[in-house]
Parts: structure tokens; C-alpha cells; sequence
């Protein structure tokens, strides 16, 4: 989600409530291009972070502290010297801008008050954080930007400041359905599209948000409108803007599984078909959201060459199940050699001297049958000949059937450890899935590496009801669960024919009621493979009856007594406990 105009005004509505009339406590830079305020006021001390990052531009309230270097850089500094106690007495956002204005008042050196502004633009890799004077002249700024870097404006000391207009866009809250009409409307080009290149602040996600709700696909062109669903699209824009207004805000993050996907100030309609997380706080939000979706960037960059391991293995070990398949199938024919050898030991006489076959009546079936020959041997040396490629066949066949059934074994192998890869929501549960490639010699042990021992545990939630369920996160947690952890009467969970983790339900001896039956389910169903079907079914026994076969790689097992349901993949709601 970009961070558009309406983050920006919900953020605004925010503040002002917040920390407005506080006072500036501390002012710290923790990166170059970061800054951290402590506020204290009536309702008590917090902190605001600021961030001009190319990469990620954000503003918020947190109570998290971070480290500073030892010397304040220049910018710091500054503003220690300028705004240090000084009070916030405005917070505003010019225009639907991606700009916070702080006023601050502050005593000069003589003791007289002054008036300073902190100007905050939120603009990808335009973002900066200016510090101006009363009459907006810029006494300076986090990033300089010169004349030879851009050409539209400088931000320098002693600059005039302005807000750069690279494009003519208007004031969402200032607008009417005529001007909506001939500006939005009349535009070559998609519907959500028109809507987001007329007006400012507002970003691709609302323009879509906007089309959906008005029941139109934003995507078709504007001259696909006739009059009647025109006036309901500006009515859906306009109903928008009022609760803009109005302040009528209602954050949230957009959740697909353990990965956020989207965050808004508002409901999000056209994502209904994924779980909408809301929060009290746009900036609880922004916090999380960033959090959240760092962790799972790096962990899934730092399981990376981990899933090249797998992925390449699994390649492997494919193609050589689909060859043994073949040549498993090539070894069909052997019964029908054995069958001419015992033909032909029984009727070769009947075959004349330089005869390329023989017709004789199979006894198996009642049936005559055609048997070739080689004309340079005799019927007894054709039977022999035939007998040799039957045992020739049969040991093929056999060593085939031992053969494929251990590659299926090592790829389902491999499908699982798939899996808890995409399960893994923390170094160390990486940790335990690169020491069972070690230990099963897809990763070659660096010589004098010793093993580490891990903190990974399994997830842990609390039915509706109030039973624990534990979740596996690799196949060694799926064994510890089983086969360590849970008792005879505790149930156990697994989706049927796929990768996936064991989910135990502990009973402490008590018949379990249906909806911890059903939330256990969708557990399973929602940490294997199966994550994204619509429907999962599930195998669910008591533990006792669970068994492990000898020499079986870690998690997989057997049972031959248990029930099942089908159910969707979907955990919203069943409490986690850290």
C-alpha cells in the first residue's frame, strides 16, 4: 500500500490527539536519515519516528526506543538547539498533500517566543524531513538536494520552501460532482486510473477501493460509463471523502495467512476473500505492518539458498522417479516371455526347422497365441532365450519396486521440509530444517561444525474451548509432538495425502467438544501444503494410534484407524500464544 494522502490525514487526526501542545523531550537520530522525538505531555511520555527513507519513507507514534550513535550528526544537532523543549501547536496536512506541518513554539537565546516549522514529505525516494523558519524560508534539511540533482527545486539552506506541482492534480475534499464529471470522467483512460491521476492523495489501491465499491470494474475505460453509473461512482468518491472529513477512519492490515499484504485507513471491500486485522492506531498499524512484513521478507530471503537446496533436489529426484516408472513399465512384458518359454518347452516340437514363429494354444488362457523365433536356434534354445529375459525382467522389476518406492519416500521428503520452509517464521526454526538436510546429505557438513542447539518450538494455540494445540514447524517437531509430548488420549491432526505439520490436542483425559475438533482441523489444514485449496481434508485419530515405521525419515508415520473431515484453510481467529 503506497503511504497516500488519507494515511496521511488519518496519521494527522492522529497526532493532533495525541501529541498535540506536547512538548519535545528529546530529539535523536538513530540512521542518517531518521529521526526520533521523545514528547512528554498531560497524558504521559511517547515517542514519534520519523523516517525519510528512500526505501521506506514512514511516520508514527511508538514506545519503542532505539539506539543513537554516540555523536549527533549536524541535523540533530540543530534542531536541539532551535526546537529542544519546544511546544507542537499545530499538526496539519496542506491539501491532501504526503506532508505533515509540525508548528513548534520555542524561546530563542534572549528568551523571546519564535515560531518554527518541521516540514515531514512522505514521498518514496523524494522523501526529506525540512526544518524552516516562521517566514518558510529552510534553515535546513535531513537529504540537500541541489540544483544538479533536481531540477524542479532545491532544499537548501536559505531557500525559499515550496511543494513541488510536477503534476496538476487537485484537492479530493474540495471538489464537486461537475468538476468530478469533467475531470474525471472525460479521461482517455481507465476508470480507477482517472481518479488517481486527477486527484491528489489518493493512491491506485483507493482508486480500486472506490470502482469496487461502486460495483464497476476499475480497469475499463471511463467512456464505458453511461449517466447512471457515473453518479455512482462520484457518489461512492464523494461518501469517501466525507468520512475523510469527518474523521471517520478505521485502520486495519490486510492479512493473507502469516504474510500482510495490505494496510488502509479504511475497510477494504475488494479483499474481502482475506483476513482484515483492525487496529485503534494508524500508527499501530504502520508499525506492525512494517514489522510484520520485514520479518517475513527476511526470512524468506534468508531461506533462500535453503529452497535452492530443496527445490533442485526434488528436481532430481523427480526425473529419476519418472525414469524408473518407465523402465518399471518396460518390465511388464516379462510374464508374457515366461509364458513363451513354457510354450514353447511344451509344443516346440511342432515348429518346423527355420520357422521366424509358431502358433500353439495358450493353456492359461484357452487362446492361440503367436510366438516369434529366432530361425538360427532351435525351440529348446528359444524357450531358453525367452526364460533368460523373464528372470532378466523379474530382477529388474524387483530391484525397481524397491528402487522407486525409496525415491517417492525421498521426495515426499523433500515435498515436507518444502513445506516447513514456507512455514518457518524465525531463524532458528531455519536452523532445524538446514540440520535435517545435513544429517540426509543434501547439505555437506562444514568439518569442525558443531551442531547448534535450537530455540525453535512448535506454535502454540488455545482452542475456543480451552485446550492447548501444539503445531509442528519441521518434521523433528512434528516427531518431538508426536511421539514425545502427547500422550495416548491426546488427538492428533495431519491433512490427508499432503505435506504438512502434526497438530496435537492436548485432552488432559476429557472428550473433546466440535469446535476444538474444528479448529484443530483447520491448523492442519492451514500449516501444509494444501494452504491455499478453498477445502483441506483432514485425517484425525487418538495418538495412541499413531505409529512410526522403523527407519522412517523424521515425521513421517502410519495409522490405519481415522476419521476425517474436509475444511477450509483459515486460522482467523484461534488465539496464539507466543
Amino acid at each position: 500500500m503506497a503511504f497516500d494522502g488519507i494515511v496521511i490525514a488519518n496519521l494527522v487526526h492522529e497526532l493532533n490527539e495525541t501529541i498535540l501542545n506536547t512538548r519535545i523531550s528529546k530529539i535523536a537520530q538513530p540512521e542518517t536519515d531518521e529521526l526520533l522525538f521523545t514528547l512528554k505531555g498531560q497524558k504521559g511520555q511517547t515517542r514519534l519516528l520519523i523516517s525519510a527513507s528512500a526505501s521506506l519513507p514512514l511516520i508514527y507514534l511508538t514506545e519503542n526506543n532505539k539506539p543513537s550513535p554516540m555523536t549527533a550528526p549536524n541535523f540533530c544537532m540543530l534542531l536541539r538547539k532551535h526546537i529542544a523543549n519546544g511546544r507542537i501547536t499545530k499538526i496539519y496536512q496542506p491539501d491532501m498533500e504526503r506532508i505533515i506541518n509540525f508548528e513548534i513554539e520555542h524561546l530563542n537565546e534572549l528568551g523571546d517566543l519564535c515560531k518554527k516549522t518541521l516540514v515531514v514529505e512522505i514521498m518514496g525516494k523524494h522523501s526529506n524531513i525540512i526544518f524552516c523558519d516562521d517566514k518558510g524560508m529552510i534553515i535546513d534539511s535531513i537529504k540537500h538536494i541541489s540544483a544538479q540533482v533536481s531540477s524542479v527545486r532545491e532544499v537548501l539552506p536559505g531557500r525559499n520552501y515550496f511543494i513541488p506541482k510536477t503534476q496538476e492534480k487537485f484537492n479530493p475534499l474540495e471538489t464537486d460532482r461537475n468538476f468530478f464529471c469533467s475531470h474525471v470522467l472525460c479521461k482517455p483512460m481507465s476508470i480507477s486510473k482517472a481518479i488517481y491521476t486527477t486527484y491528489t492523495g489518493i493512491s491506485p489501491v483507493i482508486a480500486g477501493e472506490i470502482c469496487h465499491r461502486a460495483s464497476l470494474d476499475g480497469d475499463i475505460s471511463t467512456d464505458a460509463l453511461n449517466e447512471e453509473e457515473g453518479l455512482h461512482l462520484y457518489n461512492n468518491f464523494s461518501w469517501l471523502m466525507q468520512d475523510i472529513k469527518e474523521c471517520h477512519f478505521n485502520p486495519n492490515i490486510i492479512m493473507n495467512g502469516r504474510e500482510p499484504i495490505e494496510f488502509s485507513s479504511f475497510h477494504l471491500s475488494e479483499y474481502d476473500d482475506y483476513t482484515c486485522v483492525d487496529y485503534d492506531s494508524i500508527s499501530s498499524v504502520l508499525e506492525q505492518y512494517y514489522a510484520k512484513k520485514n520479518d517475513y521478507t527476511r526470512i524468506r530471503q534468508k531461506s533462500v539458498d535453503l529452497r535452492k537446496i530443496v527445490s533442485t533436489a526434488l528436481e532430481r529426484e523427480r526425473k529419476k522417479f519418472d525414469l524408473q516408472k518407465k523402465q518399471l513399465k518396460d518390465t511388464e512384458k516379462r510374464e508374457k516371455y515366461k509364458v513363451y518359454g513354457e510354450l514353447l518347452t511344451t509344443y516346440g516340437y511342432q515348429a518346423e526347422e527355420g520357422s521366424k514363429s509358431l502358433e500353439v494354444l495358450n493353456y492359461y488362457t484357452n487362446e492361440m497365441i503367436q510366438i516369434p523365433l529366432d530361425e538360427t536356434l532351435s525351440p529348446l534354445e528359444n524357450a531358453k532365450k525367452y526364460f533368460n529375459k523373464y528372470a532378466k525382467l523379474k530382477r529388474t522389476y524387483l530391484a525397481l519396486t524397491d528402487l522407486t518406492t525409496e525415491t517417492s519416500n525421498q521426495i515426499a521428503h523433500l515435498e515436507s521440509i518444502a513445506t516447513s520452509l514456507d512455514i518457518a517464521v524465525k531463524e532458528e526454526d531455519l536452523a532445524e530444517i538446514k540440520d535435517e538436510l545435513i544429517a540426509y546429505g543434501y547439505i555437506k557438513k562444514k568439518s569442525g561444525e558443531k551442531k547448534k542447539k535450537s530455540k525453535s518450538k512448535p506454535f502454540h494455540y488455545v482452542s475456543s474451548d480451552g485446550y492447548h494445540m501444539y503445531v509442528g514447524k519441521n518434521n523433528y517437531q512434528n516427531d518431538e509432538l508426536t511421539f514425545k509430548f502427547a500422550v495416548g488420549n491426546d488427538w492428533w491432526f495431519h491433512a490427508k495425502g499432503m505435506p504438512g505439520s502434526h497438530v496435537i490436542v492436548k485432552t488432559n483425559g476429557d472428550e473433546l467438544p466440535d469446535a476444538t475438533f474444528e479448529e484443530a482441523g483447520r491448523l492442519a489444514a492451514f500449516y501444509s501444503k494444501g494452504r491455499e485449496n478453498p477445502k483441506v481434508e483432514i485425517d484425525y485419530l487418538e495418538k495412541k494410534n499413531v505409529k512410526k515405521p522403523n527407519a522412517a525419515a523424521p515425521g513421517f508415520v502410519i495409522y490405519y484407524t481415522n476419521y476425517s473431515m474436509t475444511i477450509e484453510p483459515d486460522i482467523t481467529g484461534i488465539q496464539q500464544i507466543e
